[in-house]
């Protein structure tokens, strides 16, 4: 088991923050990982910057994201998260 599998198996069942390669911003509920280090979220939504628009919230409910995917995966601190006016 990798040092970041590791790390990441500690998330479990926390809310975590993941970019994307891409640059999207998908969060939810770590629910599982496998050995590739693709991850399942559960209660997801992904947060949308748009200068004209503002932040939009869109609703993606339980979702897989490949880990080859990945560029970032952070906890969330949800009272911060919670409190800030997005």
């Amino acid at each position: 088991m990798t040092e970041c599998h590791k790390e990441l198996q500690a998330l479990v069942d926390s809310p975590v923050s993941i970019i994307t390669n891409d640059g999207r911003n998908i969060l939810g509920t770590l629910k599982g990982l496998d050995q590739k280090l693709n991850v399942i979220l559960e209660d997801c939504y992904e947060r949308v910057f748009s200068k004209e628009a503002g932040v939009e919230q869109v609703q993606l409910g339980l979702y897989i994201v490949r880990g080859d995917n990945m560029a970032i995966v952070g906890e969330v601190d949800v009272e911060t998260d919670t409190a800030t006016d997005w």
